[in-house]
């Protein structure tokens, strides 16, 4: 019998320092990410600007995403994806705990 994993199994503990970043599958040009945040948020001042397109997904939980060229945030929850084109600035501005996300990143040709 082959395992079953659950997107919603093996959690970091409550209140845990760090996001845990798992790799469910990668391939050539692609990764596909299960993101569990207790609370995390980006530093301050800090800006993520990714040489991958990448596509996020919220599971579980709700977060706040800024961009540097909007003026409002984007508020997700449970259901709610963006794609974020590479090189696009952002930060996580604030996640629930906890706050389950699929991420998928793909490679610019």
């Amino acid at each position: 019998m082959i395992a079953r994993p659950n997107l919603f199994a093996d959690l970091p503990p409550p209140g845990a320092p760090d996001e845990q970043l798992e790799t469910l599958a990668a391939a050539a040009g692609a990764r596909l990410e299960r993101i569990v945040s207790r609370g995390q948020a980006s530093p301050p001042g800090f800006w993520y600007d990714q040489a991958d397109d990448e596509w996020v997904a919220v599971l579980a939980g709700a977060a706040t995403l800024r961009f540097a060229d909007a003026a409002e945030p984007l508020h997700l929850g449970p259901g709610d994806h963006v794609l974020i084109p590479a090189h696009r600035r952002h930060r996580v501005e604030r996640t629930e705990d906890p706050t389950i996300w699929l991420a998928v990143h793909l490679a610019r040709p």
